[in-house]
């Protein structure tokens, strides 16, 4: 259970901009899920993210320094991990040096870096509850260590939970032009309430609001989550709300007082959790905008684990109405949950429409405490990904690829082409020779002897490995662990195929992987479609082979290049080394 305290600060309240009293949803109460093991106890981490209301810039740090460059100009890149560190350490994803770490929360611009938080519990295994942990980057590759921002139990009101976080440059709150608000879910005795904090060095320390909590529980059982933008069109800020099998909708003037507007209620998809809503673009059209709001939610209905979906529609000033009531997905695969989504500041407005970021968490609480790391716990953070809104087959459709500068890791590649894959011979392919990279191939069915699948076996050694595939009879990619090196000991959730639809574009179906030391990310046809999963070989084993499964495959490109390691910079005394 988390350690909490009586409150000893007065309520905040809510009013209603509608007559009516509050609904509780007739629901079950909310899955708890407690990891049990031997000698650990779990905890959940708190992160909250932060966003520049549109147009606005955040203020200067003064003691913010710009991060040395990861390597030395004249230093050749490292592909391979430091030897001391643990097997499942990544080499290109966030983690923190120890105890445990889950939700992300949007970052910020500010002074040169990007401000990011994620949850985490620095008592792990031993205590329970969550703060923010804060991190910087100039890139969204290479990330530094800042420490703890929020901490937990400070005000009385429990720990810190999952929130966002706003740069108030009109000073609409009264704590100063440029201050960083942060709101967040705080959860003392079950009961949870929003609370406000206040930075006033852009992002690195921030102080609790004397009138917490901003927002009262009503009576809910499921109350968080807080996600705040700024309504340019209605010159107020507005909040979006997790309340069980519903979002709830508020706006304020001042990030204090908020007004409750009205609900959105998409069906049987479970508990809702980290809610985002946002404008962009259509088709890269300034002229066409829409609105998406996306959730963290149970797809056990529609043959899914939990992920994050999203609806596009229209926001009114009082209420989300979506253009297609069936739900879309952000990711496919079984490690995506609780992602967070920002625009760049530094671009012109139809940039900011036009693309966004989004990291996700890279783990599932059906297993999040069974990972086989012992220096860490709570998986990892995805790769950044950039979105940009699609038609694609008639639909608005959040298309992704990895960020751009992940790129700059690459090393010299490895390139094959017109590759003809049977399923009576063994096709050479090229072999990794670093601990994480990058593997982009189309495939193509034989029209002589087409296949029903193609089967790429990844982090392939000692018996174990996983699998990355296209269907095409099916029209779908699929990522299969169920012969990974942990397998056997996880849940049977984490032995289920995870598909995404892959239908062939002129001809073609093109998958490009992210390979980590514990994960895989797979971007099916420019994105259209991804499926992100925590994935683990025998330690040391990264082979890579193919097969095709009823028939001759095409394999028309073939392009492997390593990834140089992006360590974490680490304050000194402030945790230990990776090892």
């Amino acid at each position: 259970m988390n350690r909490t305290h009586p409150p000893d600060v007065p309520d905040g309240t809510v009013t209603r901009a509608r007559s009516g009293p509050w609904r509780r949803p007739g629901v079950a109460p909310r899955a708890v899920i407690i990891i049990v093991a031997t000698a650990v106890a779990v905890a959940v981490t708190v992160v909250a993210a932060l966003v520049l209301a549109p147009g606005s810039r955040a203020p200067e740090h003064p003691n913010a320094t710009a991060a040395p460059a990861p390597t030395s100009p004249a230093a050749a890149p490292d592909y391979m991990r430091p030897p001391d560190w643990s097997p499942y350490r990544p080499a290109v994803h966030l983690t923190p040096a120890e105890r445990w770490m889950n939700d992300p929360q949007r970052p910020f611009w500010n002074d040169g870096r990007w401000h990011y938080y994620y949850l985490y519990n620095a008592d792990y295994p031993e205590g329970n509850g969550t703060e923010w942990y804060h991190a910087t980057s100039t890139d969204l590759v290479h990330w530094r260590d800042e420490g703890v921002a929020i901490e937990k139990y400070a005000n009385g009101l429990g720990d810190i939970e999952t929130g966002s976080a706003v740069v108030d440059t009109e000073n609409t709150a009264g704590f100063g032009a440029g201050a960083v608000i942060a709101i967040m879910t705080q959860q003392h005795e079950g009961v949870q309430r929003q609370s406000l904090f206040v930075s006033t060095d852009g992002g690195y320390r921030f102080e609790a609001y004397d009138g917490n909590p901003v927002m009262d529980n009503p009576g809910e059982a499921h109350w968080r989550d807080p996600k705040i933008i700024w309504d340019d069109a209605h010159g107020e800020w507005l909040m979006v709300l997790a309340e069980g099998h519903r979002l709830g909708f508020y706006t304020s003037p001042d990030l204090k007082a908020w007004t409750y507007r009205s609900s959105f209620e998409p069906g049987d998809l479970g508990i809702l959790e980290c809610p985002d809503l946002f404008r962009m673009s259509l088709d890269g059209d300034p002229s066409k905008t829409t609105w998406v709001l996306a959730a963290g939610v149970n797809g056990a209905s529609q043959g899914m684990t939990t992920g994050t979906a999203y609806w596009t529609g229209d926001w009114s000033g009082e209420t989300f109405t979506a253009t297609d009531p069936v739900v879309a997905w952000l990711d496919r695969g079984a490690d995506f949950y609780a992602a967070v989504t920002w625009d760049d500041p530094r671009e012109s407005p139809a940039d900011r429409l036009a693309s966004r970021y989004a990291i996700g968490w890279l783990n599932n609480w059906a297993y999040a405490g069974e990972l086989p790391t012992t220096d860490w716990h709570g998986g990892a953070d995805s790769a950044v990904r950039e979105l940009r809104l699609r038609t694609v087959d008639g639909r608005p459709t959040l298309v992704s690829a990895p960020v751009d500068a992940l790129a700059a890791l690459e090393g010299e590649a490895q390139t094959s082409e017109d590759l003809r894959v049977t399923d009576a011979a063994s096709t050479p392919l090229p072999q990794p020779h670093s601990d994480a990279y990058r593997l982009r191939v189309e495939v193509a069915p034989d029209p002589d002897d087409p296949a029903a699948e193609v089967r790429f076996r990844v982090k392939e050694g000692d018996g174990a490995f996983a699998t990355v595939g296209v269907d095409f009879a099916a029209g779908v990619a699929f990522v299969a662990r169920d012969h990974d090196a942990v397998a056997a000991t996880m849940p049977p959730v984490y032995r289920e195929v995870r598909t995404a639809p892959a239908p062939p574009r002129d001809g073609i179906v093109t998958l490009d992987l992210i390979v980590d030391a514990g994960s895989i990310e797979v971007f099916v046809n420019g994105g259209e479609s991804v499926l992100s999963n925590l994935a683990f070989g025998a330690p040391g084993a990264n082979g890579l082979s193919v097969e095709s499964v009823g028939g001759s495959t095409e394999l028309r490109s073939v392009r492997l290049a390593p990834l140089a390691v992006a360590p974490v910079e680490r304050a000194p005394g402030r945790a230990p080394a990776e090892r």
